[in-house]
């Protein structure tokens, strides 16, 4: 396809051209007759050569030293038969003029009979696509038959019949195909639309690539040409593109394999590959000099070959004058001017014709060694044009040799690519259930970049990528909500949802979350603001047992409940318009609760058109690692678990890589890239770092001369460099200057993410500039600017460690400590609070420095309110790290000393102990308090934390006692045994209390005010529970004195519960069945009354399983089941 730009074929009769004193072919004088003659006739005349035509044959004649004269010279005759023994030596795949013999002709003694063919010389080629307009190509020919070099051997493929009506001389153009006429003299004007400069590249690309393509085929036939020029290469057309021929063979050569040497033995291997690479050397210089003359447009060869001898020059300039960077030293190369040999043209091609025309000049430090290679760079610029034809003009970076590199390159992977795709499709088709799939491989391998090959097709596709990523250093228990607050932050930011759209979706999270969900959108604020709900709207019980009034943060149930809501919230967000992938990276440092998440929701049949995309690094990970663990859960639950792995980049990606990146062709990158892809082990951020180093160390540098990325491969492949990449890139950076070096540091402790803000607080005033910094890591691919905001990221997170191992070891905890110290000084109270995890984290990686324990006591404050605040975002895990470690700068204080500040660290962390199921640890960390708190109030919500840890262990006994032990101090004994005795006692008495209360009457009943009593309650529930396990026998017993307490003091959430089980009692004792029904109903009257909704599934085990069941069929009440489960899933009281 010749797309605008084509080729045609114009049928010329009787024009000659003859060779002026210039070279130049002019129209001889000669009139001809018609090619069908019977008689040979003359069609070109020079100096030294005469060729005349008939019919379908040539004869081309030496002529002596004289015009005339008929005896040619020795040389002269010896030419001739070379150009018919090398004719006859090649195979017909190899495009040349067929040689048909030699003999006397018309009194000359030797002439060289060939197959006359149709074509057009380069050269004159060349001409007629320079000398158009723009817009139209106007040639006016005169018909006459051309001489020898306007002559292309025909296609052994074109009909005979072809051949008959092309076998005058025919000349190929840009435009459309011309009409060929029979008259002596005509006038042909094609009119084209106006070329664009890349169609014009495009259709001199074709021709450089067929004359590359012909010399291929004589070197591996074992010819060189020795006179290459644009008049000695004729083209044709075949099947729409180009056919290259040479056509003048006189001065070419036989190189043989089997070729002995100077002492008649056999060359070895070595050898003749080093003979068979000199030899073709000259061919390949003459292909840079067409190549030039093709596309930068010269008519000669003196104007090419200055520019060669130019170039070269300046070149050799370019190298011996600059010396390579040496540690510690910011040299710059002494920059030369730019000569024209590759000006104007695309880098990529200028570097391919720089290099040809340099070919085996010292100056240069690789060459082509093969036509074949040039062919093979040319097809690759044709067939990506986009990639090859970016860059034209020289930017900055490449005059002052800084080499830029894209962080997020991407190269081969098809068959990972392969794979993300059939799921993606499977997800869009199909969808009927979640699917996953892991991404594993060693830390640079390009996992994430991987996953985020998928983003731009499903978003294309309407669907939904939301993705999250957790660190090593960073807290992994809000990366789910992080990820998820970020998609709807964008959702509702740039308005990507129509109306039609965004109801649908408010809809399907309203139905599946309910409204008023305080505890998600806490954590997600984008949630609340793209419901459109407000804080104070929302309707909460306020006649709840608390334990302690006035803390800060409200404590979820258990974690169950988070981790049901954000696989609800997934599922609501996924649906068959809106396919939802969620990409979860760095998944090794995953906390139990995400984990968890993810278990439940690959599990959910109500959870559809979902993908769970991730990664991890393999090397980190082991059989025994949670990540594992979970996986083979969901195997051996049926879940299809697809594996991607991730390996090195093979070669040739890395080849391709560099030459991108270098906009070299891939020939000439090949001996850098094998070295690279040596060294680096195909790692792709190691090998992108390690090339940077090179140019940072001067051993890759752009010249100005040739106007290519040049690179000194000797001192390169001897270079030792750390096989971990961490250390190599540690190394490169303490060749920065100490200032960079110093904000690097600082910016490694500030976190994987920051503020601009918070870096400027940790410097002093001569550590570093701002703007130098950001704007050189940014350069040079450290850090990431994210949406052009204020707000950096670490490029990977192995860079980010490669910074901080800048910091010595011994001095890690002051620096620490006087960065986090620093950023505490200089913080404004609501500064602080945006902060306070940076602060926090830094002052406790430097907490043994401290020594005066006002320090510690401040520290041990921070931790605090970093742990509340963790807690209010259901970061649990993240919560109990900070309110331990502050309860251990406390350890070594009197018991009175900090007394508040000690209670609320340990009422703090056994609630994150329990909601992160660590029981073991919360009951150890209760004892110390639990004896020496000043006052039993003071120790409630540590006995609360306790007892439904032991409940939860399942060590019943000891949690039966520990209520027991508690109820007795709050003023309610309960005997741990009950005698028959006692029990028919307690049976009349609250039989007797209860008669003659109606039920308007019980419902009536003022709420608890007694905080006592209202503990009491609480404590009373718990043993409720662990003793209808533990012991049954003490069950009716604590139910009577919870109605009792009810009824006395006053109702609180507890009381419907109370009442049910009373009711349960009257159905299964003593066969009360009217008296139970009644309970069970006035029991659901008072939950609705109070808004008790949290005890609706134990309310509703049992009044429709042991109360209702004996009134009415189990079917009537399955919806209520069914309902009190999804609440009790929502509320996470899992316990039932």
């Amino acid at each position: 396809m010749m797309d605008q730009l084509s080729l045609g074929l114009t049928n010329l009769e009787g024009l000659s051209f003859r060779r002026d004193g210039n070279g130049e072919d002019t129209p001889a004088t000669e009139e001809i007759t018609n090619p069908q003659s019977t008689s040979p006739r003359l069609v070109h005349q020079s100096s030294r050569t005469s060729i005349y035509r008939f019919q379908d044959k040539g004869i081309k004649v030496r002529l002596g030293g004289n015009l005339g004269d008929p005896q040619p010279q020795q040389w002269q005759v010896d030419r001739l038969s070379n150009e018919q023994t090398i004719s006859r030596y090649l195979p017909l795949s190899c495009k040349r003029r067929e040689v048909l013999n030699i003999g006397p002709f018309d009194g000359h003694p030797v002439a060289l009979y060939f197959k006359w063919a149709n074509g057009i010389t380069l050269k004159e080629w060349m001409r007629k696509v320079q000398g158009g307009t723009p817009g139209v190509a106007s040639f006016t020919v005169t018909q006459r038959n051309y001489n020898e070099t306007s002559h292309i051997q025909q296609n052994h493929s074109r009909s005979s019949s072809h051949n008959e009506s092309a076998i005058d001389s025919n000349l190929l153009y840009f435009g459309n195909i011309g009409h060929t006429t029979n008259s002596a003299l005509y006038t042909s004007t094609i009119k084209t639309p106006t070329p664009r400069a890349t169609d014009d590249l495009n259709v001199r690309l074709r021709a450089a690539m067929a004359i590359a393509k012909t010399l291929s085929d004589f070197h591996d036939a074992g010819v060189v040409i020795n006179n290459l020029t644009t008049e000695n290469v004729v083209l044709d057309t075949f099947e729409g593109d180009y056919v290259a021929t040479f056509i003048d063979l006189s001065e070419a050569a036989i190189f043989r394999n089997d070729a002995p040497d100077n002492q008649g033995g056999q060359k070895s291997v070595d050898d003749m590959a080093a003979f068979e690479k000199q030899i073709k050397q000259e061919d390949l210089r003459s292909l840079g000099t067409v190549l030039n003359q093709l596309f930068r447009g010269f008519q000669d060869d003196s104007a090419s070959q200055s520019v060669v001898r130019d170039n070269t020059d300046v070149f050799a300039c370019d190298r011996t004058d600059t010396p390579s960077k040496t540690e510690g030293e910011d040299v710059r190369r002494k920059r030369s001017k730019p000569t024209n040999a590759s000006e104007g043209l695309p880098i990529y091609l200028g570097s391919l014709i720089s290099t040809l025309l340099l070919t085996d000049s010292p100056a240069s430090a690789v060459n082509y060694e093969s036509a074949k290679d040039v062919y093979l760079d040319l097809k690759t610029m044709l067939e990506n044009k986009s990639r090859c034809f970016r860059k034209t003009d020289l930017d900055e970076c490449m005059v002052e040799s800084r080499l830029k590199l894209n962080t997020d390159l991407f190269y081969g992977r098809r068959v990972q690519i392969s794979m993300l795709m059939h799921l993606l499709n499977s997800v869009f088709m199909r969808g009927n259930q979640p699917s996953i799939a892991t991404i594993s491989g060693h830390p640079g391998t390009g996992k994430s970049t991987l996953a985020s090959q998928i983003k731009k097709p499903i978003q294309d596709r309407d669907g939904f990528f939301i993705e999250g990523k957790f660190h090593k250093s960073s807290c992994p228990d809000t990366v789910l909500s992080k990820a998820l607050n970020s998609f709807f932050g964008s959702i509702i930011v740039k308005g990507s949802f129509s109306g039609n759209m965004l109801m649908p979706l408010r809809w399907r999270i309203h139905d599946a979350i309910g409204s008023g969900n305080n505890l998600l959108m806490d954590v997600i604020p984008n949630l609340r603001k793209l419901m459109a709900e407000e804080t104070s709207t929302v309707q909460t019980s306020s006649n709840g047992c608390t334990l302690r009034s006035g803390r800060s943060h409200a404590i979820p149930t258990s974690s169950h409940r988070l981790k049901f809501m954000f696989c609800k919230l997934i599922g609501a967000i996924a649906c068959k318009a809106h396919p939802l992938i969620l990409f979860l990276d760095d998944l090794q440092w995953a906390d139990e609760i995400t984990l968890d998440v993810i278990r439940m929701i690959l599990t959910d049949p109500d959870v559809t058109h979902f993908l769970l995309l991730g990664a991890y690094r393999d090397n980190e990970v082991s059989l025994s690692h949670p990540l594992t663990e979970k996986l083979n859960y969901l195997k051996e639950h049926g879940k299809d678990v697809v594996p991607i792995n991730i390996g090195p980049l093979e070669k040739e990606c890395v080849n391709t890589l560099v030459s991108e990146a270098l906009c070299l062709p891939p020939n000439l990158c090949r001996p850098l890239s094998n070295a690279i892809h040596t060294k680096t082990g195909g790692i792709i951020m190691f090998l992108l770092r390690f090339l940077k180093s090179l140019n940072d160390e001067g051993l890759l540098w752009f010249s100005l001369s040739s106007q290519r990325w040049e690179f000194d491969l000797k001192k390169i492949r001897v270079k030792e460099i750390s096989a971990d990449v961490v250390q190599h890139m540690t190394l490169n950076m303490t060749r920065l200057d100490k200032n960079i070096q110093m904000g690097l540091k600082t910016a490694a402790c500030v976190g994987s993410n920051f503020d601009a803000e918070i870096l400027q607080k940790t410097k002093k005033d001569d550590d570093f500039d701002m703007k130098t910094l950001l704007e050189k890591c940014v350069e040079d691919g450290y850090l990431i600017r994210i949406d052009g905001s204020q707000q950096f990221a670490w490029a990977h997170d192995q860079v980010h460690q490669a910074a901080y191992e800048l910091i010595p070891i011994e001095k890690r905890e002051l620096f620490h400590l006087l960065l986090g110290s620093r950023l505490l000084m200089k913080s404004s109270s609501s500064e602080l609070a945006n902060m306070l995890f940076c602060v926090v984290d830094n002052m406790n990686r430097g907490v043994n420095l401290l020594e005066s324990d006002d320090q510690k006591h401040e520290l041990a404050f921070l931790n605090l309110r970093a742990g509340e605040s963790a807690l209010s975002y259901s970061a649990f895990h993240t919560a109990s790290r900070y309110l331990i470690t502050g309860l251990s700068l406390l350890e070594h204080d009197s018991w009175e000393k900090n007394y508040s500040l000690r209670m609320r660290l340990y009422d703090a962390a056994s609630e994150a102990l329990y909601v992160t199921g660590d029981f073991s640890r919360l009951i150890s960390l209760v004892q110390k308090p639990l004896k020496l708190a000043i006052c039993f109030d003071d120790k409630l919500n540590l006995y609360n934390n306790l007892v439904r840890s032991l409940a939860a262990s399942g060590q019943m006994d000891e949690g039966i006692a520990t209520c027991l032990r508690v109820l007795a101090q709050l003023g309610e004994v309960i005997p741990s045994t009950i005698s028959l005795e006692s029990y028919h006692t307690e049976t009349v008495r609250i039989k007797t209390m209860m008669q003659g209360m109606s039920d308007d009457q019980l419902l009536s009943l003022p709420v608890i005010t007694d905080t006592c009593k209202m503990a009491a309650m609480q404590f009373l529930n718990h043993l409720l529970y662990q003793a209808y396990f533990a012991k049954p026998e003490l069950s009716p017993f604590i139910s009577f004195r919870m109605v009792e307490m009810s009824i006395e003091y006053g109702v609180c959430n507890i009381t419907p519960f109370a009442f049910s089980v009373y009711g349960a009692f009257l159905v299964s004792a003593i066969n009360d069945n009217e008296g139970g029904y009644r309970m069970g109903r006035v029991a659901m009257e008072l939950m609705k009354k109070m808004n008790a909704i949290e005890i609706i599934p134990r309310l509703s085990i049992v009044i429709y399983s042991m109360i209702n069941i004996w009134k009415e069929p189990f079917q009537a009440s399955l919806s209520k089941h069914l309902e009190a489960f999804d609440i009790g899933a929502h509320r996470g009281d899992v316990s039932t």
